[in-house]
């Protein structure tokens, strides 16, 4: 299983020059008649090896001996609509009805497996070097305070974008926002674009003249003048992937820049087109979100600049500085993994917090040692066990009544709305 559509070729590829012949693929990035085939040659027993994202576990393979999960980590393990569940929960779970040894492969495993691991549940192996043998990039943090920014990057990663180009490598800029901007306001009165259904900020998506919603997917027009006071001052704030495609453009137009996100490779085949593009080793400019940051391998990047990670390190989530610093990783694993050594550029308004530190000073295994600590003493999971009441609606009241009533069921302090 791997957690993105996008990391299925290469995976075909090794695995067919490795075994010599065609893994089954299944995705749903194929048509029905593709799908229906796969789950076919699944019950049959000529699917010997099969690849695919989290849908795959369900298929029937009637004698079933090895799952792997690749990036076990990956949010994107996880069904968030429809029938809620987990990949690697229900993988562990299958594995263990069969008797089958289960595989969770990840260079920055989640908190749940690492307390697994550390109370001998899981057997844990450390592979204490890079796939290909070469050495770790090297870290570079950027102070933003009172820094000159164009397009959310700064002057001084712009030079070293600069540099890496002029030797004929690669870069890879990072923003995990699609879009143009996260919020579009009105200057004169404040008025924001909120979503009508689920009361998220709208994102504004340039390209389309739209605004859309990444939490639900409703979508309206950009309004010409301010819905609120009428005023002709509506305007983005903050910077997402198309923002700084169209930035970096203009900064390097000599240079090809192939931008990675949702907005982009929705056709068929297009994320292959543009990772052969990479691959063949041309000067070039990368702009993605996490679907760049996953196992990859573009041996001619050797810079990468995260642009803003901020925002995770003040948030409520309290699962918001582990997935920080999994995507921190992931990404900067991306640069040097070849002959070329590799730079990673952390652009941040806060340098010196403490578990920005510990994990470019110590690695992914202190950092996440001292996160299980705090969840420990939090009594967070994995240390504890959460249970989610979802409650929809037309009418707000509806929702609040029936979620209160629900909250009675349960003693004092241990249910929250």
């Amino acid at each position: 299983l791997v957690p993105e559509i996008g990391l299925t070729p290469q995976l075909v590829n090794r695995f067919k020059k490795r075994l010599g012949f065609e893994p089954v693929v299944t995705h749903s990035g194929l048509s029905e008649g593709q799908r229906l085939q796969a789950w076919a040659m699944a019950r049959s027993g000529l699917a010997r090896l099969v690849i695919g994202t989290r849908s795959a576990l369900f298929l029937p393979m009637t004698e079933l001996q090895l799952i792997i999960l690749d990036e076990e980590h990956d949010a994107s393990f996880k069904q968030q609509d429809g029938f809620r569940y987990s990949s690697r929960d229900v993988a562990v779970k299958r594995a263990a009805g069969l008797d089958v040894p289960v595989v969770l492969g990840t260079a920055t495993p989640s908190l749940e497996t690492l307390s697994n691991a550390a109370s001998n549940r899981y057997h844990w192996h450390r592979l204490r070097q890079r796939a290909t043998g070469a050495n770790e990039p090297r870290w570079r943090v950027l102070d933003l305070i009172q820094q000159n920014m164009t397009g959310g990057v700064s002057a001084k990663a712009m030079q070293s974008i600069s540099r890496t180009l002029e030797r004929g490598e690669q870069a890879l800029i990072f923003l995990n926002r699609r879009g143009y901007a996260p919020v579009i306001l009105c200057h004169q009165c404040g008025w924001h674009a909120a979503c009508q259904r689920c009361d998220a900020n709208m994102t504004w998506h340039r390209s389309s003249g739209r605004v859309l919603c990444h939490h639900c997917d409703s979508a309206a027009r950009v309004p010409v003048m301010c819905p609120k006071c009428g005023a002709d001052a509506i305007q983005g704030a903050g910077e997402g992937t198309e923002q700084l495609e169209q930035m970096l453009g203009e900064a390097f137009p000599d240079t090809p820049l192939l931008r990675f996100d949702r907005d982009t490779v929705r056709r068929k085949g297009e994320f292959d087109r543009l990772s052969e593009q990479v691959k063949t080793g041309e000067s070039c400019l990368l702009v993605g979100t996490q679907m760049l940051a996953k196992g990859h391998h573009f041996p001619n990047v050797t810079l990468v600049v995260i642009v803003n990670l901020d925002q995770s390190l003040y948030s409520a989530d309290f699962r918001a500085l582990e997935r920080m610093g999994q995507l921190m990783m992931q990404v900067a694993g991306r640069a040097g993994r070849d002959q070329l050594p590799g730079e990673v550029i952390l652009q941040t308004h806060y340098p010196r917090h403490a578990s920005l530190q510990t994990l470019m000073e110590s690695g992914y295994e202190e950092f996440a040692a001292e996160l299980c600590a705090d969840r420990r003493a939090a009594c967070l999971p994995p240390f504890s066990y959460q249970a989610l009441l979802r409650s929809d609606a037309i009418q707000k009241d509806d929702v609040l009544t029936f979620l209160n009533q629900a909250k009675q069921c349960f003693p004092d302090g241990e249910a929250q709305i």
